[in-house]
Parts: structure tokens; C-alpha cells; sequence
């Protein structure tokens, strides 16, 4: 009885002093979380309660770090400790198809398993594909690699007609609860979403990343990022420096090891905005203005450059490249790039040495490896970009320091313009004034522009996607503000995707949109309807309906833009990568739209209607301005 009551006591004392605290720690982080969602951003109390969130958080963190070792570690039948060290889900090509798989990285084995299939109430269970002993690990250099096996592209306008899917869907969810919708046809369209979003995440990635056991065979994943690449191949090389040992683990060694996987696992769901709580962020949505200054910490000089990537739809994208900086320990870009967001969370650097060596080619995708001599991310913490003012950071990698600075626009500020009373120059005033005083039908920087990537850029990878260098945008506006005779040579010297930027920029910075203020909500309900008959004639009814210099210039436009998806093999930009980056440049709500949605989620459908009226017109059969004016005679021009 004695013992039963030191016992109890024990327990007791334990829960006191241990749990108890931490669960008063964890409740009173969930309740600062509710009072800052509730706490105006300019109220004196807001930064008070960031702070005691912060600091709760890193005290759980600090927690979590002490107990994670015991919770990722598996006991060996010979009693030694293996430890997860990794695991996320990565795209396999077997037998000529992709394949998701989930890879746990442990101290001395690298396995790839897959979920089984189990009915329901029954426990998750993985199904090993295959295993490699670190020690039988290899990874074949550029020249050493075999040609990749058969693998069919998805198309690139396939992956776009899901993504326009997936925003979809993600709008009709939040029309479902905002208007208090059933939760069954929630549930129903977050079904849609998650199996749209799995094939996306599985048909997207392009970076091969091989490697190969001793004794034979070779895998090929497939990633959609080459800090993911670099990720995991340090970490299996930093592992085996250690003095390793070759094995074959049993059949029964391999089932606990197996069987170990559903409990240590670190990631729990397959990166879908589908999976995230409705209480998580659903990131920002605008235009980040990164400058990236320079870099120190190199040991040698050497041929260097920077990318940049975000995330967006579950995995992440490069969006950004500066120039080369050639034979310098110290590189100087001061470089400014605008970056499109869609739901981006992440910023990822990563730092390249330049490779020339033509004899070192992947044979995966015929392409020069480059060698990565840093990398680094930083969350986009909209509390810390959302300001009108530059934030400057320093991100460290390898001894590597990249100084960058920051600003976040968000989506509607982006596209909000002022009316102008400009009469000189062409950025800023109104298309008809340029037209009337250049006597031209198409403003002459839109002529020279569209003939310069056509004649240089149309086969540019990524070309309107990439952004070119802010400076030199600056100055090619400078120089068709003034009208300067050396517009020409400059243009023929100026990078493509500065001149492609300074296109982008002339219609963003229009006093009025291209398609004009009046006509969106019209666009709006004539893109929504579903009989194609009364589509079709609503749509040329309301291009009909433009003014004369505003549809030439729109009709020139979309005539380039289907010559540019034409090479889309090439370049990789799909009708609807052009309607992403141009639609909301020529079509947005005006100001008393924009304060009738408000929402996050009238956000993204707004601007999922700007690129549905512009993706409509890419892929209409060609559209004459004779044909259309001759049809006047036949309908009203009222909207």
C-alpha cells in the first residue's frame, strides 16, 4: 500500500512540476495566437504580443529539439541506434512513370517506401521499394551518368489548365464559407482540390537528381528545386564521412525498419495547400522587390551568380537570376528584381559558381552543372515586408554572406493606379494621347519592345516569367520618356528580360487599364457564363466596345503573345503562364471594386477573372479589327 501511494505520489509531482508547465506554456501560445488575429496592427499592445509569442515558441522549440533524438531513432536488432536524419516526399521515375515516394534518410541507410493502401480504421502501414546502405552510395558525376530513362513531359499547358483549376477550386471554397455553405460540398470540393494539387506536385518537377548503389543499380528522382537537390545530397554526404559499413539487412531487419517509418516520420502530409489548417496563411499575394546587393565569405575568386525561388502551389519555382560576376572573391550585383507570389510563404538564395566546361553536361537534361557554393531561406513574415520601406537582411550559408533587401507589394496596392495629367513621355499617360501625338495606331514602345523579343527573346526560357534587372527597366523608361534617339541601340544591347520587364511595366503603369475600368464587371459576368454562344458574343461584344487606340494595341498584343506560346517547348511559357503575368496588368477592378471585396479569397477570384478573360482571347481564332468594327453595325455598343 505504501508503495502504491509513493508511487501515486511520484506521478503526481511529475505531472506537477513537468507536463504541467509546458502545458500551461503550450495553451497560453494558442491563446496569444487568438489575440493577435484580434489585435489591430497599430494597437501599442500588437508588438507586446509578438514578442511573447515569439518567445513562447522558441521555448517549445527548444523543448521539442531536446526530446526529438528519442523519437527519431530506431533500435537495430543488434541493439545499435539507427537515426532519422531526413524524410519528405520526392518524385521516383520507375518504369518509365512518375511515382511519389517517401524518403527517410537514417544514419547509415537511405529507404524509399511507399504508403500502402489500408481500409478504413485500419493503421497506416509503409511498403519499402527499395533500400541503400550509405556506404554502397553513390552519386554519379555529369559525365559518369547514363541517359535518363523514357520519361514523357506532362505539357506545360496542362500543368497550367490545373493550376487555373486549383484557384478554382480554392475560390469556390471560400465563396462555401463565407456564404456558411454545408460542409459536405466543402469536403467535396477540397476532394477536387487535394487530387488536382497531387497531380500537379507529381507531373511538375524536372531537376533529376540520381543516385547510385555500388553494386549496380541507379534511381532517378525528379524535383522541382535545386536547394531541394542540394538539401539532400549534403546531408547523405555529410553522414558519410563517418566510418560506415557495408550491410544487406535481413527480411525482418527490413520490416522494423519499415514498420519504424510511420512513427518517426517528420513529415506527416504531402506539401498541398489542401492540407493545411484554415487557421495557416495562405501567404502573399502581390509582388516581392528583392535587391541583391553582393556577397562575401569566398575562399577564391570564381565566375558568380544568384537565384532566386519561392514557393507557390506546393513547391517552389525559380523566379530570378542576376548576371555573372566574373573572377571576384567579392561580387557587387546590386540587382533589383520584382517577383510575382501566388500563396508564397518562403524566399530561397542560392549562390553559383559559373561552370564553362561544356564536357560536363548532365545527361538526365542535357544541361551544364553549375556548382552551388551556398544556399539559404527566410520565411516572408508579412509583418516584416508589408511596409513601404526597403528591409535590408543578411543570409548566411557556408560561410557565405548575401546582403539582399526586401519589400512586399501586396496585389491590389500593385495594380492600383493614379490618374495622371501627363501630357509628355509615355509611361503614365493615356494610351490615346500617345497614339494621337506619335500618329500611330500601337504606341511606339509597345511596336519596339514586341519586335525585339521576337526577334532576340522568343525562344528566351521563361521570357515575361523571368524578371529582368529594375535598373535597367529604369533606364530604358527613362529612355522612352525622352524619346532619345539611341533607343534603338540601346534596346539591341539591353538584356531580354529588361526589355520584356520595361513592357510589362508600360501597361501596369497605364492611369487606366488596357481594357478599362468600366468594362470589368462586364468581363467579370461574361467570362462566368457557360453557354459558349453567349460567351463568344458577350466577349467580342465587349472588345467592340473598347476604344479605338486601346483595342489595336490590345489586338497587336495578342497576336505576340500566341507567337511567343507558339515556342513554348522552348520557352516554356504556355498560354496561360502569359495570361498569369499580363492579365492582371490589363484588366483590374477599379477603385470601387476593389473596396467591395476586401477579402483574401475575392482576391485571388478577382485575379483568377483577370487571367480567364485573358486566356479566353489566347485561345479565340485570330480576331480582326476590320471584322469586329464591321460587326458594330449589327449590336448595340452599350454595356
Amino acid at each position: 500500500m505504501e508503495i502504491l501511494l509513493i508511487i501515486r505520489f511520484c506521478c503526481n509531482c511529475t505531472y506537477a512540476l513537468l507536463y504541467k508547465p509546458i502545458d500551461r506554456v503550450t495553451r497560453s501560445t494558442l491563446v496569444l495566437h487568438d489575440l493577435l488575429k484580434h489585435t489591430p496592427v497599430d494597437h501599442p499592445d500588437y508588438p507586446l504580443l509578438q514578442d511573447a509569442l515569439r518567445i513562447s515558441q522558441n521555448f517549445l522549440s527548444s523543448i521539442n529539439e531536446d526530446i526529438d533524438p528519442r523519437r527519431t531513432a530506431v533500435t537495430t536488432p543488434k541493439g545499435e541506434t539507427r537515426q532519422l536524419v531526413k524524410d519528405g516526399f520526392l518524385v521516383e521515375v520507375s518504369e518509365s512513370s512518375r511515382k511519389l515516394r517517401h524518403v527517410f534518410l537514417f544514419t547509415d541507410v537511405l529507404l524509399c517506401a511507399k504508403l500502402k493502401k489500408t481500409s478504413a480504421g485500419k493503421h497506416q502501414q509503409y511498403d519499402c521499394k527499395w533500400y541503400i546502405p550509405l556506404a554502397d552510395l553513390v552519386f554519379p558525376s555529369p559525365e559518369e551518368s547514363e541517359a535518363s530513362p523514357q520519361v514523357h513531359p506532362f505539357p506545360d499547358h496542362e500543368l497550367e489548365d490545373m493550376k487555373m483549376k486549383i484557384s478554382a477550386l480554392k475560390s469556390e471554397i471560400q465563396k462555401e464559407k463565407a456564404n456558411k455553405g454545408q460542409s459536405r460540398a466543402i469536403e467535396r470540393l477540397k476532394k477536387k482540390m487535394f487530387e488536382n494539387e497531387f497531380l500537379l506536385l507529381l507531373n511538375s518537377p524536372t531537376i533529376p537528381f540520381r543516385i547510385h548503389n555500388r553494386n549496380g543499380k541507379s534511381y532517378l528522382f525528379l524535383l522541382s528545386s535545386d536547394y531541394e537537390r542540394s538539401e539532400w545530397r549534403e546531408a547523405i554526404q555529410k553522414l558519410q564521412k563517418k566510418d560506415l559499413q557495408a550491410f544487406v539487412l535481413s527480411s525482418v531487419e527490413l520490416q522494423v525498419l519499415t514498420g519504424s517509418c510511420f512513427k518517426l516520420r517528420t513529415v506527416h502530409n504531402i506539401p498541398v495547400t489542401s492540407n493545411k489548417d484554415d487557421d495557416e496563411s495562405p501567404g502573399l499575394y502581390g509582388f516581392l522587390h528583392v535587391i541583391v546587393h553582393s556577397a562575401k565569405g569566398f575562399k577564391q575568386s570564381a565566375n558568380l551568380y544568384c537565384t532566386l525561388e519561392v514557393d507557390s502551389f506546393g513547391y517552389f519555382v525559380s523566379k530570378a537570376k542576376t548576371r555573372v560576376f566574373r573572377d571576384t572573391a567579392e561580387p557587387k550585383w546590386d540587382e533589383e528584381f520584382e517577383i510575382e507570389l501566388e500563396g508564397s510563404q518562403s524566399l530561397r538564395i542560392l549562390c553559383y559558381e559559373k561552370c564553362y566546361d561544356k564536357t560536363k553536361v548532365n545527361k538526365d537534361n542535357n544541361e551544364i552543372v553549375d556548382k552551388i557554393m551556398g544556399k539559404g531561406q527566410i520565411q516572408l513574415d508579412p509583418q516584416t515586408v508589408e511596409t513601404k520601406n526597403w528591409h535590408t537582411d543578411v543570409i548566411e550559408m557556408n560561410g557565405i554572406k548575401v546582403e539582399f533587401s526586401m519589400k512586399f507589394t501586396s496585389r491590389d496596392m500593385s495594380l492600383k493606379r493614379t490618374p495622371s495629367k501627363k501630357q509628355t513621355g509615355v509611361f503614365g499617360v493615356k494610351i490615346s494621347v500617345v497614339t494621337k501625338r506619335e500618329r500611330s495606331k500601337v504606341p511606339y514602345i509597345v511596336r519596339q519592345c514586341v519586335e525585339e523579343v521576337e526577334k532576340r527573346g522568343i525562344e528566351e526560357v521563361g521570357i515575361y516569367r523571368i524578371s529582368g534587372v529594375a535598373t535597367d527597366i529604369q533606364a530604358l523608361k527613362a529612355v522612352f520618356d525622352a524619346n532619345n534617339k539611341d533607343i534603338l541601340l540601346m534596346l539591341s544591347d539591353m538584356d531580354i528580360n529588361a526589355i520584356a520587364g520595361t513592357l510589362k511595366l508600360y501597361f501596369r503603369e497605364l492611369p487606366e487599364p488596357l481594357l478599362t475600368d468600366r468594362l470589368y464587371p462586364a468581363f467579370m459576368e461574361g467570362i462566368a457564363l457557360s453557354d459558349p454562344a453567349a460567351k463568344e458574343n458577350c466577349m467580342m461584344h465587349l472588345l467592340r466596345s473598347l476604344p479605338d487606340p486601346n483595342l489595336i494595341t490590345f489586338l497587336f498584343l495578342l497576336e505576340h503573345l500566341k507567337r511567343v506560346a507558339e515556342k513554348e517547348p522552348i520557352n516554356k511559357m504556355s498560354l496561360h503562364n502569359l495570361a498569369t503575368v499580363f492579365g492582371p496588368t490589363l484588366l483590374r477592378p477599379s477603385e470601387v471594386e476593389s473596396k467591395a471585396h476586401l477579402t483574401s479569397a475575392a482576391d485571388i477570384w478577382s485575379h483568377d477573372v483577370m487571367v480567364q478573360v485573358l486566356l479566353y482571347y489566347l485561345q479565340h481564332p485570330p480576331i480582326s479589327f476590320a471584322e469586329l468594327k464591321r460587326n458594330t453595325l449589327y449590336f448595340s455598343t452599350d454595356v
